[in-house]
């Protein structure tokens, strides 16, 4: 037995190697004049992909292969044809010609019977055709090439194959192919993976500060500073749908716009699509292309009584009748044993897709990801069911999974037990989210599959929907705003706007719009210059209850309508509803306008500009990564891109190599805007991480004070407060008033005398032993560093006090600290009950010195509920008004480990009177 072991060994080697493909090489010479050997193969520098009819499906030709190329590497020109015919004879005459940005670039006409091409000389429908050839050409032949496109991703360029009957001298067969080299934009498997990867971790982290906390304010605010879901997939889904304008595209375009489809639900396999073409009424053999139409060919006779088995007014010829659908074969598949075999040919064109080589509108962007348009709102809408399953089960799994490991005692937290006893509503809410994400995709594919006016099955479907879609989620926006605002009333008064000098980015001049109640009788106006007022209406909301919760800090709004308006500002909590209504404008555009190219193209680059202005003035996102994305950059990208797609309109017939230099700029603007929020979800997981460690100590020690500061800023955004004026604006009012004779003292020092070279005789004076804090803090300079401090006191009167000769503004701190302790305790005691009332800094025990550390499960209580004046704007909270009773000051201080005196209940004199820097007091 083990001597048939390395016999059995021996013999599947030898097996393996004789099935193996054998390498073949021929001689080359290259249009550079060098000659190499050259592998059968390799792949040609210029390829077809997939074909179709260019007679509208009425060749007399059934094509199942149709293959072209162009070596550079040896000069030649390769066509492959596999098909069958219903005519019975006939001589034929080919021509081949290439394509490259709207211009002819490669002409060939070539005679099968010259080239022994059997199955085409002549032509005969008993036999099928199986046409190869490889034809050489000169230098001269393929000078219209230019060499860029050889290398250019996505190659703007088709290959057509025309036959002609040489007795009537007509065409009766035209088939043509989209050419490429190879390179492309459009790298769905890595970049759509890569994408989908990261989007997933953007859910993850959005969802975990959605569902840890012990409060639900303090839950809101986290979730308000993570990075937005609904962002990032309406920066990726209107890149893709920029391909629903109804322009002639460059071809760098779509194939950009590929790697976004799937976040519109634009992804499928043939399987897919074909099981959906049954409903859509495009049930087709995809296996083939031509099929003998009803065009006459013969101009009164010759062929009429040639063609076999049928009549020339037949019926469509995809009917599966007997005769010659019978003999249809679909193309072979690549046998890797043949040397000669190659893998880089197209296949036949899915019907109701655009012509290859040419990506018109819509549908030239669906025909890179195999969709036919009038499948594309069925696909989405299956894939969006799919999704909102998925969403449930997540939500499930992760509570079954923090039961799990909370009884295995993994998780020690009880940050989750919110969630874990709420877990149906967060359900609901992550559903009603997702519809809420989907509304721009489902409203705008919506009614493009009205424009294409195609079947009534699946146009009935998109009606039903879209009224889903416009009632459900409209009517749950309108009854959000109405639970809030229906214990109140609007009043309405006279205003004006300021037409002002301001700029853009802090520095490019632009005219700014004040309105003059935003101003303020006791607040000058920042911008002087005014160029003229224009008068306006306000409009303000008044509560019938002034000291309602703020609507961020009503626990039963939040509960129920948090997903719609967790993330804006308080002032801005409605904005939710106004966004709706512009991507429902939006989806009226891009899908609704398809058959009004100008109309569509020029009505949302109007509309896209009007609402950068009014969104930009609103401001609504509580944190700066999604103002950043979906105020700016989102909108800038929008913009730039429709403004671009106006020189693609038919109407300007632009060069298409001009045409492709525009769609690199607009690749580069939308790329900009892609990596960007790629670092944005990043710099999210890390916040993401800093709000589930809130209530835990244990943090690296590097990162504490970055986390305090998030926490203090996600902490005062959320108070959503006026901002205070800029420096540079106080300066410009500084700078523009009456300037008067001033000095400032900032430095006095006492040069050293002869007398200082004694021995210190006060050594109590020397500033008593702290530690290295301290000296941070103060920034004491040591004795040894500074001047001479040794004097005589020989001529002082017996009761004067006696002070150092060399001293500096760096010792007037610890000075004041020695003598007003008692400020110094309550100004502490002040600060630290502030910042115990937002929730992030707590008390060290057994002191009264504020030392700031994330809080503990204890701290992480409800906030206190904000007062609201009749206008609606908020009421600033002092340390009055959060204790008014001193006796419960006191106490609540002595549990906590502070030290304070029961008369400190209104603020310290140390803390409402201005700073006095160390120069002036050593100026006075």
């Amino acid at each position: 037995m083990s001597a048939l072991l390395p016999l059995l060994a021996l013999l599947l080697c030898h097996s393996a190697a004789a099935n193996a493909r054998e390498p073949v090489y021929i001689k080359g010479l290259g249009i550079d004049g060098v000659n190499r050997d050259l592998e059968v193969s390799r792949y040609p520098a210029l390829y077809t992909g997939d074909f179709d009819d260019c007679l509208g499906g009425e060749s007399l030709f059934n094509v199942t292969k149709f293959d072209a190329a162009y070596y550079a590497d040896n000069l030649t020109v390769l066509f492959h044809l596999d098909g069958t015919t219903n005519i019975h004879k006939e001589n034929l005459i080919l021509h081949i010609s290439i394509e490259a940005y709207g211009e002819n670039r490669f002409n060939m006409t070539y005679d099968p019977c010259k080239a022994n091409i059997h199955s085409m000389c002549p032509l005969n429908n008993s036999v099928p055709i199986t046409a190869f050839a490889a034809i050489p050409i000169a230098p001269h032949d393929v000078s219209g090439i230019p060499s860029i496109a050889l290398g250019i991703p996505d190659l703007e360029g088709l290959a057509r194959l025309q036959i002609f009957a040489n007795s009537t001298q007509t065409q009766i067969g035209c088939f043509q192919a989209v050419m490429t080299n190879g390179n492309s934009f459009s790298q769905p498997e890595a970049v759509s993976s890569f994408l989908g990867v990261m989007v997933f971790i953007a859910v993850l982290a959005s969802f975990a500060t959605a569902i840890y906390g012990l409060s639900i304010p303090h839950m809101r605010v986290h979730y308000a500073h993570s990075f937005s879901v609904l962002v990032i997939f309406e920066t990726f889904q209107s890149m893709f749908f920029s391909g629903a304008l109804s322009v002639n595209w460059p071809s760098v375009l779509p194939a950009w716009w590929s790697n976004f489809a799937w976040t519109a639900g634009m992804f499928a396999n043939k399987q897919i699509v074909r099981s959906v073409s049954s409903f859509t009424g495009n049930n087709v053999n995809i296996t083939q292309v031509g099929g003998a139409g009803s065009v006459q060919i013969n101009n009164g006779g010759g062929l009429l009584q040639q063609i076999y088995g049928r009549s020339l007014f037949a019926a469509s010829p995809f009917q599966n009748t007997a005769g010659s659908l019978k003999s249809f074969a679909q193309r072979n598949a690549y046998n890797a044993s043949d040397p000669y075999d190659y893998t880089w040919g197209g296949r036949p064109r899915m019907p109701g897709m655009p012509m290859p080589g040419t990506w018109p509108g819509f549908s030239g962007t669906l025909s890179m990801v195999n969709i036919p348009p009038a499948e594309a709102f069925t696909i989405s809408l299956i894939w969006l069911l799919v999704i909102l399953a998925a969403v449930a089960l997540f939500v499930g799994a992760v509570k079954l999974s923090l039961d799990l490991l909370i009884r295995l005692r993994w998780l020690k937290s009880d940050g989750f037990d919110y969630f874990r006893s709420h877990v149906w509503g967060y359900t609901a809410s992550a559903l009603l989210r997702t519809l809420f994400i989907a509304f721009f995709t489902v409203m705008t594919l919506a009614m493009y599959q009205f424009s294409l006016r195609g079947s009534a099955g699946p146009t009935a479907v998109a009606a039903i929907v879209w009224l889903i879609f416009l009632l459900g989620i409209g009517g749950i926006t309108a009854y959000a705003c109405y639970f809030r605002l229906r214990h109140g009333k609007y009043e309405t008064g006279p205003d004006s706007l300021r037409f002002e000098r301001g700029t853009v980015f802090g520095k490019v001049p632009f005219i700014a719009t004040t309105r003059q109640s935003r101003i303020g009788e006791e607040e000058p106006s920042r911008r002087p210059y005014l160029f003229g007022t224009m008068p306006f209406v306000k409009v303000k909301y008044v509560d019938d209850d002034p000291n309602r919760d703020p609507v961020h800090l009503d626990e039963g709004y939040v509960k129920r309508f948090g997903w719609l308006s967790a993330r804006y500002r308080r002032s801005r909590w409605w904005f939710f509803a106004f966004y709706l209504g512009y991507q429902f404008i939006r989806a009226c555009f891009v899908g609704g306008a398809a058959r009004s190219p100008l109309a569509q193209v020029y009505g949302l680059f109007i509309f896209d500009i009007i609402a950068l202005v009014v969104i930009m003035k609103l401001n609504p996102f509580e944190s700066n990564r999604n103002t950043a994305v979906a105020v700016w950059m989102l909108s800038i990208s929008k913009i730039v891109t429709t403004g671009l797609s106006i020189a693609f309109l038919p109407a300007f017939s632009i060069n298409r190599i001009a045409a492709t230099v525009l769609g690199i700029i607009i690749i580069v603007v939308q790329g900009f805007v892609a990596i960007a929020v790629l670092v944005l979800i990043l710099l999210g997981v890390l916040s993401t991480w800093m709000s589930l460690s809130r209530n835990r100590e244990d943090f690296p020690q590097v990162l504490e004070p970055v986390r305090i500061k998030y926490f203090e800023h996600a902490k005062a955004c959320s108070d959503d407060f006026p901002p205070r004026p800029k420096k540079s604006d106080t300066k410009e009012e500084t700078s523009e008033g009456p300037r008067e004779a001033m000095f400032e003292v900032r430095d006095v020092r006492r040069a050293p005398k002869i007398e200082d070279e004694g021995v210190d005789k006060f050594p109590d004076l020397d500033p008593p032993s702290i530690s290295l804090t301290t000296v941070g803090a103060s920034g004491r300079r040591s004795r040894a560093n500074s001047a001479s401090s040794r004097f005589s006191v020989n001529s002082l009167p017996r009761t004067a006090r006696v002070h150092r000769a060399s001293w500096s503004s760096k010792d007037i701190p610890l000075w004041d600290s020695e003598m007003n302790r008692g400020d110094q305790q309550r100004v502490g005691h002040s600060r630290a009950s502030s910042l115990r009332l937002s929730g992030y800094v707590a008390d060290a025990p057994g002191t009264s010195t504020p030392v700031r550390r994330p809080m503990t499960p204890q701290q992480e209580i409800l906030e206190e509920p904000q007062m609201q004046q009749s206008d609606g704007s908020p009421t600033e909270y002092t340390e009055s008004s959060q204790a008014s009773n001193p006796e419960e000051t006191k106490t609540k201080d002595s549990e906590e480990g502070v030290s304070t005196p029961a008369t400190d209940t209104e603020p310290s004199e140390a803390e409402e009177k201005p700073r006095v820097e160390p120069e002036a007091k050593e100026a006075s």
